[in-house]
């Protein structure tokens, strides 16, 4: 069987509409207080430019250090962080709808790799941002919180 050779596809891109203002959209990702009901479970500080945070996600027991590139408030965050094979940077775009609504676009680029470990990296982050876009959708709509990102890896079932 040949492995599949991917030359171009190193960006992953998801997004969805949340049916809340832009401003309170864009506080979900910058604040750690609201990003921690729908993502990771404690950060060192508040996402501005030129910041370095520190994620954690305590149920894994993983960290990873995260430089703040840009923020435009209700606009747009930039971060770089370790990635799969090399560092990539994460931008998303919060897009305000004229009915008050906020769509939020993720764009992650710079994957490495070759063939199924760079398919594999593509399919992660797509599924682990999703989960995101999900999770701050229900919690920002509803009010609830669906630990979707603590529930995708129970003990026992898969590893992460």
């Amino acid at each position: 069987m040949n492995a599949i050779k991917l030359e171009r596809v190193r960006t992953m891109r998801t997004g969805m509409l949340i049916r809340r203002p832009v401003e309170e959209v864009f506080r979900a990702f910058v604040d750690p207080a609201v990003t921690t009901k729908f993502w990771f479970t404690r950060s060192s500080g508040p996402l501005a430019a030129g910041a370095s945070v520190k994620w954690d996600w305590e149920m894994y027991g993983i960290s990873i250090p995260v430089k703040v590139k840009a923020v435009e408030p209700n606009a747009r965050i930039l971060v770089e962080w370790p990635g799969h094979v090399t560092p990539t940077t994460v931008e998303w775009t919060f897009l305000a709808q004229s009915d008050g609504t906020t769509f939020v676009r993720i764009v992650e680029d710079g994957f490495a790799g070759d063939g199924d470990e760079l398919t594999k990296a593509l399919m992660d982050s797509t599924q682990g941002f999703s989960l995101v876009l999900a999770g701050v959708k229900a919690f920002l709509e509803h009010g609830i919180q669906l630990d979707l990102v603590g529930d995708r890896y129970p003990k026992g079932i898969e590893a992460h």
